[in-house]
């Protein structure tokens, strides 16, 4: 069985994504890295994009409901785009190609403990305004 497609739906994570992507390349481009480097663009963008969606996520699901496309438009689309794990791993493959272990070791763990601590403090916050705006 075939599932219906909400063509609103669709529309929100194209232009989403559309949007996500733009500032990703722009980002990209205003600090390109070497290998033998720290990719800081990529690391911004994950762990921006980390307290983004936790933002969008704690807030849409915890907050009032809303349009159902507001997640599909900015967490899928916007979010999904944005963020880019691929290109992370591109970057440890090419640290690893250059022998840069430590570096390589350094930017995987800095990246998955940034972007943890880039969820928590989202979601942290999300809540803290929802209970001011509740008092």
């Amino acid at each position: 069985m075939v599932a219906q497609l909400d063509r609103r739906e669709m529309a929100a994570i194209f232009i989403g994504g559309a949007s996500g992507s733009l500032l990703r390349v722009w980002l990209a481009q205003a600090a390109v890295a070497h290998v033998a480097s720290w990719p800081w663009s990529t690391f911004v963008v994950n762990v921006t994009g980390c307290f983004a969606l936790a933002l969008i996520a704690t807030g849409l699901q915890e907050g009032e409901p809303e349009s159902p496309h507001w997640h599909p438009l900015l967490g899928t689309g916007f979010c999904g785009a944005y963020t880019t794990f691929s290109t992370m791993q591109l970057e440890l493959i090419g640290m690893i190609d250059h022998e840069r272990y430590g570096l390589a070791i350094g930017y995987a763990l800095a990246s998955l403990l940034a972007g943890y601590l880039a969820i928590v403090a989202g979601t942290a916050l999300v809540r803290l305004a929802m209970a001011r705006v509740a008092a």
